[in-house]
């Protein structure tokens, strides 16, 4: 199910969705749909947008795909047990029927999550512009551990390090997405991304005053606006 909040904060947004849905911080996505900074005649806000989850198409590619949380544990890459293992072999054998020569190995366990690494001498194709490629093999690898019975375990895969590496990108994107937008005076859409992506430029340039950013369009992979609104 989807629901939107506001708040004088991000902080408050999520706190006050989490008590109103009666549920923990960690069993909701949160996608940051728009934020205002505090000036003379305005008090500032931030409206989110919460998927609960039930979602499990949208919440494959959200907050999830972040590698850099330390609770992460990085340790054997062998499956330890009988789940781990029919999930590492219906990735191989999926990538495999595509044509596509993979090791898959076991990158990190936490609780609710286990991260696989895709190693392939075909990694640009299995990543897909964008990523694309990579978020669709995570939602069929999902859709699999819920037929296994395990719909409480989130997969991500990874493969040549994108994840980190897009995250980057982006947050470089961000700031000279910014800059452009204070020289010109004009806003700017950025190209379509997945709602991960999209918080991501949402919290980077939450603290940049004279700017603002709102997401804009329909399904999953909606484009963010940056804007220009001056020192006020």
């Amino acid at each position: 199910m989807t629901y939107e909040f506001e708040g004088k904060t991000e902080k408050e947004a999520i706190e006050r969705a989490a008590a109103e849905l009666g549920l923990e911080t960690d069993q909701f996505d949160v996608e940051i749909l728009e934020t205002q900074k505090n000036s003379l005649f305005k008090k500032g806000y931030v409206r989110i947008r919460v998927q609960t989850d039930d979602d499990l198409e949208k919440r494959s590619v959200e907050d999830d795909n972040s590698l850099t949380n330390s609770k992460r544990i990085f340790a054997d890459p062998l499956p330890k047990d009988e789940f781990e293992k029919r999930l590492v072999d219906f990735i191989s054998d999926m990538i495999e029927k595509m044509g596509y020569e993979v090791k898959v190995e076991v990158m990190f366990r936490e609780e609710h999550k286990i991260g696989i690494k895709l190693n392939s001498p075909s990694s640009s194709i299995l990543i897909g512009r964008k990523g694309k490629n990579l978020d669709a093999l995570q939602l069929l690898a999902n859709v699999y551990a819920g037929r296994l019975g395990r719909e409480d375990v989130r997969i991500i895969l990874d493969s040549e390090n994108y994840r980190i590496r897009r995250e980057e990108s982006l947050v470089r994107l961000a700031y000279t997405t910014a800059d452009k937008v204070r020289a010109s005076h004009n806003s700017i859409l950025l190209e379509p991304m997945n709602p991960f992506e999209r918080r991501l430029i949402h919290t980077t340039l939450n603290d940049i005053g004279d700017v603002e950013t709102k997401s804009e369009g329909e399904g999953l992979y909606k484009q963010v606006r940056v804007i220009y609104k001056g020192i006020r």
